[in-house]
Order: structure tokens, then C-alpha cells, then sequence
């Protein structure tokens, strides 16, 4: 059964960090495209991409580091 919660806590993990990193690079990227077509430029869009990119790199590191420092603790407990 441990097994079985792990696995799901993966997933959920995996689901969590896709999500984390395609919502900001969506909003910036549309919200960049729709800048452009009200200033005439095509590079607005692509700042937008990469400042999502950004953003959703950011988020995916705290996520990982928040799960691993809790996977950590887990670990230290378990040895006491």
C-alpha cells in the first residue's frame, strides 16, 4: 500500500509541474500576442513566451525544492 502512495504522490507531482510551467508561459505568450496586434509588433509575443518560460521555471524549482526538503525530513524521521 506505501508502495501504491508513492506512486500517486508522483503523479501528482508530475501533473503539479506541468501545470506549474504551462500556465505562465500560456497567459504571457497571449497576453503578449494580444499586445502585439495593438502595438504592430511580432516580438511582444516572443518577450511574452520567455518571460512565462521564466515564471514557470521559477514556480517548477520552488515545487521541487518544497518536495524535496519535505522528502528529507520524511527520511530523517524514519531513521530516528
Amino acid at each position: 500500500m506505501r508502495k501504491r502512495n508513492e506512486v500517486f504522490e508522483m503523479l501528482t507531482l508530475i501533473a503539479q509541474l506541468g501545470i506549474s510551467m504551462l500556465v505562465p508561459i500560456m497567459m504571457c505568450t497571449l497576453l503578449g500576442v494580444w499586445i502585439g496586434k495593438k502595438a504592430g509588433s511580432d516580438l511582444i509575443p516572443v518577450i511574452g513566451f520567455i518571460i512565462g518560460a521564466a515564471a514557470g521555471m521559477e514556480s517548477v524549482y520552488k515545487i521541487v525544492k518544497k518536495y524535496l526538503k519535505n522528502r528529507d525530513d520524511k527520511s530523517f524521521k524514519k531513521d530516528e
